[in-house]
């Protein structure tokens, strides 16, 4: 019986969980800020107390969860409405680098050291901070690098070209299923679909494990690979 008990309330923390991530948004998902990843932290400890706790009621638990959800949901609205408010709870962007000028006094309020900045840079591919401009430590603890004209990637704009305008592909075949609702979008039809697949020796739509159609009539199918594996390059 216990084990039956434990059972329901761990579905029933997991709902409550889902229903309450979904209305406070996916920014417990992108951008934590501080009080996002307390606060996500506070109360998946609360559902797993909720969960195996049955010496006590599950209606605390279950009411602080609320309690802190609401909180997010405030401070969130909040922010929304006031800038110092926003800046209170987020905090600001720091620049940590301008100009050729490393600032002590932001790293020293962030809690940033010189090699993990020196670390970030090489993930984001400088490893020379003489190549950058400037460097921003954002409010959800991700740093910014813009880099010198010098060391930037060229764009078409630099050699007076003007590519053609980039579209969002649809998805019209996952799985093996095609998305009809997708297909209609592109302003294509399961017959195009079905022409497109047998001119590249496809019989059958469930050989497909994802196909694209691009607003400019580009064409991708993936076919199933099995068990199939690419060589190891990477060891």
């Amino acid at each position: 019986m216990e084990v039956l008990y434990v059972i329901s309330l761990s579905v029933g923390s997991i709902i409550v969980l889902f229903i309450l991530c979904k209305l406070m948004g996916y920014r417990q998902l992108s951008q934590l800020s501080m009080f996002d990843y307390v606060n996500g932290i506070t109360i998946g400890n609360i559902a797993a107390e909720m969960a195996t706790s049955l010496d006590q009621s599950f209606v605390q638990p279950l009411v602080a969860m609320i309690i802190y959800a609401m909180a997010a949901l405030l401070l969130s609205w909040l922010g929304s409405k006031s800038i110092k408010a926003r800046r209170i709870i987020s905090g600001k962007p720091a620049v940590l680098l301008n100009n050729g000028k490393l600032y002590m006094e932001n790293f020293r309020k962030a809690k940033i050291d010189i090699n993990e900045f020196l670390s970030q840079c090489r993930i984001e591919g400088y490893f020379d901070v003489s190549q950058l401009e400037c460097a921003v430590l954002e409010d959800n603890g991700h740093i910014s690098f813009l880099p010198k004209s010098l060391y930037r990637p060229a764009t078409p704009s630099d050699m007076d070209l003007e590519p053609q305008k980039d579209t969002l592909a649809a998805n019209v075949i996952i799985d093996g299923h095609i998305m009809k609702a997708n297909l209609k979008a592109a302003g294509k039809d399961e017959k195009w679909l079905m022409k497109q697949l047998h001119a590249r020796g496809i019989s059958d739509v469930h050989q497909v494990f994802l196909a694209t159609c691009g607003l400019n009539q580009e064409f991708n199918a993936f076919t199933y690979t099995g068990k199939e594996l690419p060589p190891d390059i990477l060891s």
